[in-house]
């Protein structure tokens, strides 16, 4: 059973649909045992990096969710769940992230051009990734959908799995051991994103 962390944030529903269009057993819980016995665990969140770390803070899933990942279960992070795997945000000073990875997350800086980035952007995939978990089976330069205004800048470049250009080059995925992140919204980006969610489930 893949586990998606319900913590009170939004998306909650329409990753479960997504995983349930693949045919996969995955459930909303906000059960820290589920979480220990899951065989993967989706990390989702929207809106502001400080309200989604309270809200898993109060949630007291944290423990859980920490335990499970030095354990080894696969973990994906999406959106602000890719944020949250960091040390921290402008977004939100004084606020700690999880630190499962290390780096920070910045504002988006885009001379000229709209922010927060809405919309459809095309995925540069790393060239050592290019058959990496998520990504593999894709096409050269997939299309995914995102809705931030922030971007995580790692202190690895190594573990950066894919960008797109918004301004300036963005961090779109990341991955590091059994934890892989993307900063789009796998759930929203139609065949591509149904493609990299099988990905995850089969790997």
């Amino acid at each position: 059973m893949i586990a998606i962390i319900d913590y009170g944030v939004g998306n909650l529903f329409s990753v479960e649909k997504a995983f349930a269009a693949l045919g996969t057993e995955a459930r909303l819980t906000s059960n820290p045992s589920e979480i220990l016995h899951a065989s993967k665990i989706v990390l989702p969140g929207v809106g502001a990096f400080g309200d989604c770390m309270k809200n898993l803070q109060e949630s007291g899933l944290i423990p859980a969710l920490l335990k499970a990942v030095s354990g080894n279960t696969p973990l994906l992070g999406i959106c602000v769940g890719l944020q949250i795997l960091f040390d921290g945000s402008e977004e939100s000073p004084g606020i700690n992230g999880l630190g499962l990875l290390a780096g920070t997350v910045r504002k988006i800086h885009a001379p000229g051009l709209k922010v927060p980035h809405m919309g459809w952007n095309s995925l540069e995939i790393s060239q050592p990734r290019r058959e990496h978990d998520l990504f593999q089976g894709l096409s050269e330069r997939p299309f995914t959908y995102f809705v931030h205004s922030y971007h995580a800048v790692p202190k690895e470049n190594e573990i950066i799995t894919a960008t797109c250009e918004y301004g300036e080059r963005i961090t779109a995925a990341v991955a590091k051991g059994n934890i892989q992140a993307t900063q789009f919204h796998p759930e929203k980006s139609g065949d591509v994103g149904l493609h990299i969610l099988k990905n995850f489930v089969t790997s």
